[in-house]
């Protein structure tokens, strides 16, 4: 197939067109770079830099004659979108909104959308299944199940058959190093790790350590960022062949805490990387976990590489190749 991947060049989209790469498919992308690297483009790539707010410029973009689009542009950090909550509706949704009525007007009718386990909110039961209710507690969650309805009424007006894939935290980086770009300002657990290792930041802040989990601190569900890039493969495939649109999680279906994660890169970096403990941020649960079932079923889709070991591993080689 021919591939269009809007927001390519970030972390997630790169390893997400590295996979489609490797599994033979022709790959074009599409991206601002406000978060996304030149480094992270390949050879055998088309490339595209505009705003998916550029109606105009996303029409162009699109008339190749591409099989399908991968949707990974967005504004992504949950305490960002709750003071910034205009930046997330024209961005996450306005900017879909352009894409997906791009992809009609260019007869693209399958594509895939890089959600989220934010639609969820406080998790109810555990693990997290995709019949769990979505109350998201954040506006950035509310975007991401906005979206979501929005592509299940093109589904029924216009035929456009989608999969939304709701991550849990993603993490690691291409196991043959073969993604050069790190992420911008980031918010998540282990590049945070990775960047007090290096001396990027003093410390890292420990958000609470008095959670009823094994070691106080909060537990939650890392899949390995080349385990999403195959299951957008796998998505991808499934819709096209069964002419229905799907929502499935994708998870380890492992919880690992704060100190877990952070003793492992003290052991694999051989640095101190210091910690300094500070109060729970509100809202924040004691444990996430995902139940990934349905994409054992229905896509044959398992977390190959998002053991402890690999995903801290290979993220703190990206880091120590960009000291």
């Amino acid at each position: 197939m021919k591939i269009l991947v809007v927001g390519g060049a970030g972390y997630i989209g790169s390893h997400v067109a590295r996979e489609f790469l490797d599994s033979g498919h022709q790959v074009d992308v599409y991206d601002n770079l406000s978060t996304g690297s030149r480094d992270n483009l390949f050879p055998e790539e088309g490339f595209t830099e505009g705003d998916i707010l550029d109606y105009p410029r996303l029409r162009d973009a699109m008339g190749l004659g591409y099989d399908a689009l991968i949707h990974l542009a967005a504004a992504k950090a949950a305490g960002e979108s709750m003071v910034k909550p205009e930046k997330y509706s024209l961005q996450n949704l306005n900017g879909t909104v352009n894409i997906i009525n791009a992809a009609l007007e260019r007869g693209i009718a399958r594509i895939v959308f890089s959600s989220s386990a934010a639609a969820y909110g406080e998790p109810k039961y555990l693990p997290i299944d995709e019949k769990h209710p979505t109350e998201p507690e954040n506006f950035y969650g509310f975007t991401k199940l906005e979206i979501e309805r929005i592509l299940g009424w093109y589904d029924r007006l216009k035929g456009i058959r989608y999969a939304a894939l709701r991550y849990f935290n993603a993490a690691g980086y291409d196991v043959r190093g073969r993604i050069a770009g790190l992420e911008k300002s980031p918010a998540n657990l282990i590049p945070v790790i990775m960047e007090t290792a290096v001396g990027m930041r003093q410390e890292l802040q420990v958000f609470g350590t008095d959670y009823q989990t094994k070691d106080g601190t909060g537990v939650r569900d890392y899949v390995h960022v080349s385990d999403l890039a195959r299951g957008h493969v796998a998505a991808l495939d499934w819709i096209s062949r069964n002419d229905k649109s799907l929502v499935v999680n994708l998870g380890s279906e492992e919880g690992l805490s704060v100190f877990d994660i952070l003793e492992c890169a003290r052991r694999i970096s051989g640095k101190p990387i210091p910690a300094k403990i500070v109060p729970r941020r509100p809202g924040d649960p004691a444990r996430l976990v995902a139940s990934s079932r349905l994409a054992r079923e229905l896509l044959g889709w398992e977390a190959r590489e998002s053991d402890l070991e690999t995903l801290v591993r290979t993220t703190w080689e990206a880091y120590s190749r960009k000291r």
